[in-house]
């Protein structure tokens, strides 16, 4: 009987598995056609992870499953998969690569990527300065709405020439999972988030924006800044008849403004401010 791993999956990507040398999951890339298509999974742990723990790293590491293949049912659940979708999920491995068995999409956070986006907003541009200015390759500060909400935490990386922050964070190598664990936390919740992952074409960083409310105006507004899906001309379709708000998983338009100052989020923890200021280490990869 062929062995099975069980248990809580953050889905980052699906595409043609990435070239790794170092994989640290067992699994064998000659076994996978070179042209197949696989998710890119993050196993989430039940409890806290502690970044000063010796295996912190590796709680993060990612695997691989199949994404081509399988049949009723579950050819449907598994087509349905999206980049921050949480499941939980059984994987079977044959021969050193696992395919599902078993998935339940149990929250639908969304992880949207876009490379060398132009117009990069001013929260972004303005903090990286004050970064490099300080001489930290990595930084953070929470965004806020025009009524002094906290509607986003957002995280710049240093993207050096001869790195490749932006793959990394795709691959999973990078591990986003505690930054939005960062902000359940600071939330009392886990709700469903908007994560965008965005390097500008005119800057050396990587910014990762975790926006509190999916569904909220300071989302609909990136996305649709850097057509990476639907966003408020979609939301004003649905308010009238006969509209239905768009594809989720479809492109969109590019008229908004990408001011990182707008949402209509309310209810924020005030102590997120401090959060980000004193836990986040800006060498640490967790």
């Amino acid at each position: 009987m062929d062995p099975t791993t069980s248990g809580r999956f953050r889905v980052h990507d699906r595409r043609r598995r990435p070239d790794i040398d170092d994989e640290s999951d067992g699994a064998d890339s000659a076994a996978t056609p070179d042209d197949a298509e696989e998710f890119v999974l993050v196993e989430l742990a039940d409890e806290p992870v502690d970044p000063t723990a010796p295996d912190a790293e590796d709680r993060f590491d990612p695997l691989y499953a199949t994404a081509e293949g399988y049949e009723g049912d579950l050819a449907e659940a598994v087509d349905a998969l999206r980049p921050g979708f949480v499941v939980d999920a059984t994987l079977v491995w044959t021969d050193g690569s696992a395919r599902f068995r078993e998935v339940e999409v149990v929250r639908e956070t969304r992880f949207r990527f876009a490379d060398g986006v132009e117009g990069m907003f001013e929260a972004a541009v303005e903090t990286w300065r004050q970064i490099r200015a300080e001489g930290e390759p990595v930084g953070s500060i929470t965004t806020r709405s025009n009524d002094g909400d906290p509607n986003g935490a957002l995280y710049l990386f240093a993207d050096a020439p001869g790195s490749d922050t932006f793959d990394e964070v795709r691959t999973g190598r990078l591990p986003i999972e505690p930054l939005v664990a960062r902000v359940n936390d600071s939330r009392d919740g886990d709700d469903p988030r908007e994560v965008f992952v965005l390097r500008p074409a005119e800057h050396e960083f990587v910014a990762v924006y975790v926006v509190f409310d999916r569904d909220g105006v300071l989302a609909q507004t990136v996305r649709d800044t850097y057509d990476l899906g639907p966003g408020l001309a979609a939301g004003l379709d649905a308010s009238y008849p006969g509209g239905d708000g768009g594809d989720p998983t479809a492109p969109g338009g590019s008229d908004g403004s990408g001011d990182s100052d707008r949402s209509g989020d309310s209810g924020a923890d005030d102590d997120f401010d401090d959060d980000l200021d004193d836990d986040f280490d800006a060498l640490d990869r967790l």
